[in-house]
């Protein structure tokens, strides 16, 4: 449980990004627990036991201090991940994050949880990636009791990015980038993980780089991918590997069509066609704190039911 104050009373965990994806689901792991949360948001959210909604963004400093404040530690979330502008992504993950860490210290926060991208790993493939290694960076220099967790492929419910694949799979085609393998994890098991981390000992977790995913040894093709995602939808899936060029020619029609909903961006093209997206065992999260809970394959049959009931499919 989260540090104790007053009486009765436990100070929150300090939350970015808590209405996004990843965010939503580490608010709902930690009604779960009963574990309070102060989170960070840009529009007004419905009242939720146990959450403290603070508005503000992380240009907000005035927001930043109020959302440390007697804070058990910070899971900082929040982060741009797609955009056709590459200066935007330095302006919110690293400038949000300078911020971040800056009233982090002034607040004498104990830990931070930096929820970064396996796409740090190669910084010159993509803006995104070089913003995440960048960020990364200003972490480690803090001088906080830090955590770095790199999360691979994340799906799970309310997820718009692994959608397209399985949106594509009822069609019984789900194009690919060129051959290549990566890591998955269910959004829930990385939410899990992201609160374990807030009171995990010292001597497991303090200045560390974690690559967490499903258990999966070698990761996942993105022909098994796609046919695991054709499982789920209850379809048998046409996956061709499409050439770089041909996906940079996708995204700027996807551009075209959906102008700024476009979620294939050629920034994102350029870090997809990299062959290895696996993580590594060397980062793998000590099993004494964390493990992978669900397995891909019933992980994806309960997405795709999830799509279908909320109509997405």
């Amino acid at each position: 449980m989260v540090t104790a104050v007053g009486e009765g009373l436990s100070a929150p965990v300090a939350l970015t990004g808590a209405t996004g994806f990843v965010g939503q689901a580490v608010v709902d792991e930690a009604q779960r627990r009963g574990e309070p949360v102060r989170a960070l948001t840009r529009r007004k959210s419905a009242p939720r036991e146990g959450v403290e909604w603070l508005a503000g963004t992380l240009d907000d400093e005035e927001a930043l201090d109020r959302l440390c404040a007697k804070a058990a530690a910070v899971v900082h979330v929040a982060g741009l991940t797609t955009s056709h502008d590459p200066a935007a992504f330095a302006a919110a993950n690293v400038e949000g994050t300078r911020r971040l860490i800056a009233a982090a210290k002034a607040r004498r926060i104990r830990r931070f949880v930096f929820v970064s991208s396996l796409s740090a790993r190669e910084p010159g493939l993509s803006a995104y990636g070089a913003s995440k290694a960048e960020a990364e960076t200003l972490v480690e220099d803090s001088g906080l009791d830090w955590v770095i967790v790199r999360p691979p492929g994340v799906y799970g419910p309310r997820d718009v990015d692994y959608f397209e694949m399985f949106r594509s799979a009822r069609l019984g085609f789900v194009p690919l980038p060129p051959r290549g393998a990566s890591s998955l994890i269910h959004v829930d098991d990385l939410a899990r993980l992201l609160l374990d981390l807030v009171d995990a000992p010292e001597a497991l977790v303090r200045h560390s780089i974690f690559e967490p995913d499903d258990g999966r040894e070698g990761g996942w093709s993105h022909r098994e991918l796609a046919r695991a995602i054709g499982a789920a939808t209850g379809r048998r899936v046409f996956a061709p590997h499409l050439p770089a060029g041909v996906m940079r020619l996708a995204a700027r029609a996807d551009r075209l069509v959906r102008g700024r909903r476009a979620r294939l961006t050629e920034d994102r093209v350029s870090y997809m066609v990299h062959p290895n997206w696996v993580a590594r065992t060397s980062l793998r999260v000590p099993p004494a704190l964390w493990q992978p809970r669900i397995d891909t394959q019933q992980g994806l049959r309960d997405t795709a039911r999830w799509y279908r009931r909320e109509g997405w499919l």
